[in-house]
């Protein structure tokens, strides 16, 4: 192990402040990340955790992958930056080419970003512009979901459904943005898969096209399968709806896929998983594998020509983008990773450990403290049962399992996984053994 003071432990951790932490509890006992390799991560104190959630969703290629630290060294030794405005470079085009070679139907026009929340923001904006570039200007009017995560721009905190971020920013969310209902039902209990049930659920979109005037919306975005809340799986059939009530209405249907995209769901995208093309689709994450932020927005060919045809020759067509838009480092560490998902198969690989996964994961059921759980393809949520208040026991059995050896997220009471594509039957036979074991330790301690 490095012994480097950058990954050790710091003289002082109280000028940080961390995000999406509990900062006083993390401050007095750290957990200090200083190695990964493969598909195990080193503390600062020597401790070793495979992990079980591929960083946050970011990993599916496993750490320190060779082949795209050297794309990015040999990126970084002969252009370094380049401003994405009225300016490019060549490696940017031919990323372009190769992701919409993967994206479903005509969603073959590419817009960079920098993470999955400004992929979001973007995906909304293009939205507006091109109802606007055809003369349907007053459609403003956004369509969200109860529990759906779209990062954390106002934007996507706004057609988000996250109750403590909606909450804590009420006063500066955006205007004219409805909510359906989310598709976990009581009965939705262990289901492995797709609920048969369920579907109906997209009707909300109808009863607010109804009520809030269809003429006004201009888009409905929701995540094929919810991931930051915990894996809620849509019902069969509901996509489906969706798309039908959005093409009834001359709706966008935007596809969030920041955590589904590349493989998660066993095909590349959910969006072919499920037989459903949206008309705009976001991805970040696994899109670097996890190395160098980047987002990207495909968009359906009618959309891009919509609005570069709007505007006159010479003109900028769309004022938005960031100075980091596909900028070189990004797009190297990007084009090694579709180098490996083409010479690894790993969409097939993924796909194929699903269900030793899934079996694995349904297997902690009968742990009393095991509300629910579910799963599709290499990701899956575990319940459970609340203690005292929201949240407390799902962190505490983090701890505990972090103690075991094994890291993953936990949102609320609910343990999020999603292993490394690159795994092997026995990592996910040690990420059970020791999820097991670090549950029936929290179980231990609350019964005493």
């Amino acid at each position: 192990m490095s012994d480097r003071s950058r990954t050790g432990i710091p003289n002082s951790l109280q000028e940080h402040w961390m995000p999406f932490t509990s900062n006083k509890s993390f401050k007095k006992d750290p957990r200090l990340i200083t190695e990964a390799k493969g598909v195990y991560i080193k503390d600062h104190k020597g401790r070793t955790q495979i992990d079980a959630s591929s960083g946050l969703f970011c990993n599916p290629l496993g750490h320190g992958r060779k082949e795209i630290i050297n794309a990015i060294t040999k990126q970084l030794e002969t252009l370094d930056f380049v401003t994405p405005f009225q300016q490019g470079f060549g490696g940017s085009f031919e990323l372009a080419t190769k992701i919409a070679k993967h994206t479903p139907g005509d969603l073959n026009q590419i817009f960079y970003t920098i993470c999955g929340s400004t992929a979001v923001e973007t995906a909304l904006k293009i939205s507006i512009a091109y109802h606007k570039a055809r003369g349907h200007g007053q459609r403003f009017r956004f369509v969200g979901r109860e529990r759906a995560y779209h990062g954390m721009n106002i934007g996507g905190t706004s057609v988000g459904g996250m109750i403590n971020n909606v909450k804590t920013f009420a006063s500066i969310l955006m205007p004219g943005v409805v909510h359906m209902r989310n598709t976990h039902l009581p009965e939705h209990k262990f289901v492995k898969g797709q609920p048969d049930t369920g579907a109906e659920l997209a009707n909300d979109l109808e009863r607010i096209a109804m009520n809030f005037g269809a003429e006004n919306i201009a888009a409905c975005i929701v995540e094929p399968i919810s991931g930051s809340t915990g894996t809620l799986v849509p019902p069969k059939g509901y996509l489906n709806k969706l798309r039908e009530i959005c093409d009834k209405h001359d709706i966008l249907l935007i596809f969030d896929e920041v955590i589904t995209g590349w493989g998660r769901t066993g095909s590349v995208f959910a969006a072919q998983e499920y037989g459903v093309t949206p008309d705009i689709m976001t991805m970040a994450k696994a899109t670097t594998n996890g190395i160098v932020p980047m987002g990207v927005v495909a968009v359906k060919e009618k959309i891009y020509d919509t609005i570069i045809n709007s505007a006159p020759e010479g003109a900028v067509e769309m004022f938005h983008g960031y100075t980091y838009s596909g900028i070189p480092v990004a797009v190297a560490a990007a084009l090694a990773v579709q180098d490996i998902f083409e010479k690894e198969d790993i969409f097939n690989r993924a796909k194929n450990l699903s269900s030793y996964f899934l079996d694995g994961l349904f297997s902690l059921k009968d742990i009393d403290c095991v509300e629910n759980i579910r799963g599709y393809g290499l990701m899956g949520g575990i319940d459970i049962k609340m203690s005292e208040k929201p949240g407390k026991a799902g962190f505490s059995v983090y701890k505990e399992c972090y103690e075991v050896g094994v890291n993953f997220k936990a949102t609320g009471d609910c343990l999020i996984l999603a292993p490394p594509f690159v795994c092997e039957k026995k990592h996910i036979d040690e990420i059970i053994e020791k999820l097991r074991k670090g549950i029936n330790n929290y179980n231990k301690k609350i019964k005493k």
